[in-house]
């Protein structure tokens, strides 16, 4: 699932080199934290937070076919 999150944050930036996705794996599934450079932040929340929501939906429709559960988080 980083992998994914990784091409699509990339697509979405305008400096792709800055953007990090850490993932970490607990009994409650995985949670990825996504980090681009602060000019950038705006275009991969979107408006309303339209676009985030639209990654943590995909996400976790993959997630849901591993097995496991996806959280996704955008850090400032």
């Amino acid at each position: 699932m980083k992998p994914l999150l990784e091409a699509f944050a990339r697509a979405l930036v305008t400096d792709p080199s800055r953007v990090v996705v850490t993932q970490s794996i607990d009994e409650e599934g995985v949670l990825l934290e996504l980090e681009v450079a602060p000019a950038d932040l705006g275009r991969v929340i979107g408006r309303r937070g339209r676009t985030a929501e639209s990654l943590r939906i995909v996400l976790d429709a993959v997630a849901e076919k591993h097995g496991t559960n996806c959280d996704v988080e955008i850090l400032d």
